[in-house]
Formats: C-alpha cells, structure tokens, sequence
C-alpha cells in the first residue's frame, strides 16, 4: 500500500516562499510519476505540477512556470515543490499524488493512483 504524507505547508506574505514536501511510503517510489494538484476554496482540483519517475522531466501549468519548480529525491522517496514569488492567488489545499508510470500530467490519470491529505498553504497580501 502507498502513502502520500504532505508538509511545508503555511501562513507567507505575498513575495514570499515555501517549499513542500511529500513523503512516500510503499515500494518502487521510482517507479511512480508523481504530481501536485492544489484546490482554492469553491474550485476544483487543479494541476500544478509534474515530475517523472526519473526526474528527468517536468511540466508545470501556466499559472505558476516560472515561480514553482518540482523536484525529486528517489533515495528519500520524496518530492519536493519549491514556491516562490507566491501570490494570493497561490492561497489553497496542496495536494500530491501519485501514479505508476513513467510520466502523467492529467488528473484524471492520477485518480487512478494515490493522493496525500493535503497542506494548506495561504499567502496573505
């Protein structure tokens, strides 16, 4: 069985930045692409962020390239998303989530897979 455990999560002034983390429990972390996903209060879920399995690759959505940048450490069965230059609009549940395969950006790919709790992260202005 996987788990997704996120944190990092937190109260930042506009300009600021944040880093979260998601820790994975279970076998084959390598084998997983893994993603973030945040949802403001009366929203869906959307994406933020993609890595692959290897790391090699990632893909962001347009609200946040520029600013967000996904990473992995496949020793610690982590994945990182690093915030910065964070605006109120950023203000959301992040979540990460999981997916055996080399490389997804589509949530709906994801709801196959697992999902962390989520981390609240608000940026005040």
């Amino acid at each position: 069985q996987v788990q997704l455990e996120e944190s990092g999560g937190g109260l930042v002034q506009a300009g600021g930045s944040l880093r979260l983390s998601c820790a994975v429990s279970g076998p084959n972390f390598s084998r997983y692409s893994m993603a973030w996903f945040r949802q403001a209060p009366g929203k869906g879920r959307e994406f933020v962020a993609a890595i692959s399995r290897s790391g090699g690759q990632s893909s962001y959505s347009d609200s946040v390239k520029g600013r967000f940048s996904v990473s992995r450490d496949n020793a610690k069965n982590t994945v990182y998303l690093q915030m910065n230059s964070l605006k109120p609009e950023d203000t959301a549940v992040y979540y990460c989530a999981a997916r055996y395969s080399p490389f997804d950006v589509v949530k709906a790919e994801y709801d196959n897979g697992y999902w962390g709790q989520g981390t609240q992260v608000t940026v005040s202005s």
